[in-house]
């Protein structure tokens, strides 16, 4: 299949209930930091999240071709992956879930610029460049009360806020990457496969060397966020995406992931004690604007 389409009823269904499990994401690894560390959290989930898939390919009866092309881009991706990760766990040690998730969820403005030019079907006129700009404004409205009157060292948030946009950096690129190698026609399993494995082998590695392994605690707290980020998050939401990043114009659906930040302000409310102001629904307004923007068809 070598044309994507833009967004469908179905899509968008899929698109809002992957934005609810994503928004979720960072708060459940920063209700479980304190017993085990992030980076530990996200390489035990990748490894564990792999291994569902590798059984998925098996009970298809489907085989995996290291022949076919896709290694060598398919190794790529999961160091770019196991980047992107990384960065969001060292953020998220001086920064809070709701920062991480503004500025992760830049992405959607990086994979623009990537493919806007390489690839002509991912092209965006005068109106969807404007539902991006309304959709970043809005995020921006949504949070800047929030950044201003946060008490915490700004240096240290700084730093965390800065690696969320360098882990926005790296999945950006890692969109980009699938969009413009063999992957983009590679089974979902497959490429999936290939970035959890990698994520998995790099940040568990680094955690043990860290000692996080040694220092982690094993309680239902632990083992709720882990079964959560491996189950729901790395292994169900991510082979969704990816088969959808094979079926519809990656732009589009990377634009409609700037709902994530807000669901995760929600969620932050809700378990977190976030507190919610009249920004933050203005801001809402203007993503849902540039949502519908972008998704508007010539």
């Amino acid at each position: 299949m070598n044309s994507r389409k833009p967004l469908d009823a179905l899509a968008i269904g899929l698109m809002l209930t992957l934005c609810v499990i994503w928004g979720l994401q960072q708060v459940a690894v920063k209700l479980a930091a304190p017993f085990m560390g992030a980076v530990m959290q996200i390489g035990v989930r990748s490894l564990a999240a792999a291994c569902l898939v590798r059984g998925l390919i098996w009970w298809r009866g489907d085989r995996i071709d290291l022949r076919d092309g896709t290694f060598l881009p398919g190794i790529a991706a999961g160091v770019l992956f196991a980047l992107e990760f990384l960065s969001v766990a060292l953020g998220l040690q001086y920064t809070t879930a709701s920062h991480m998730s503004v500025f992760l969820y830049t992405a959607p403005i990086f994979t623009v610029l990537g493919l806007h030019r390489s690839i002509a079907g991912e092209r965006l006129g005068r109106l969807q460049w404007a539902g991006a700009l309304a959709a970043f404004a809005g995020i921006a409205l949504a949070f800047s009360n929030g950044f201003a009157a946060h008490s915490r060292n700004w240096a240290d948030m700084l730093l965390g806020d800065a690696l969320g946009v360098l882990g926005g950096i790296f999945w950006a690129a890692t969109t980009v990457l699938i969009r413009r190698s063999s992957l983009s026609e590679a089974p979902p399993a497959t490429t999936l496969l290939y970035q959890l494995s990698s994520c998995g082998v790099i940040l568990t590695g680094i955690a043990i060397l860290n000692g996080q392994a040694g220092s982690a605690v094993l309680n239902p707290v632990v083992w709720g966020s882990l079964l959560f980020q491996s189950v729901i998050v790395a292994f169900m939401s991510f082979l969704i995406w990816f088969w959808m990043l094979r079926r519809y114009l990656a732009s589009r659906l990377a634009v409609f992931s700037f709902l994530t930040p807000l669901f995760g302000v929600g969620f932050g409310v809700l378990l977190l004690h976030d507190p919610l102001d009249v920004r933050f629904a203005a801001g809402a307004a203007l993503v849902m604007a540039g949502v519908v923007m972008v998704n508007m068809r010539k």
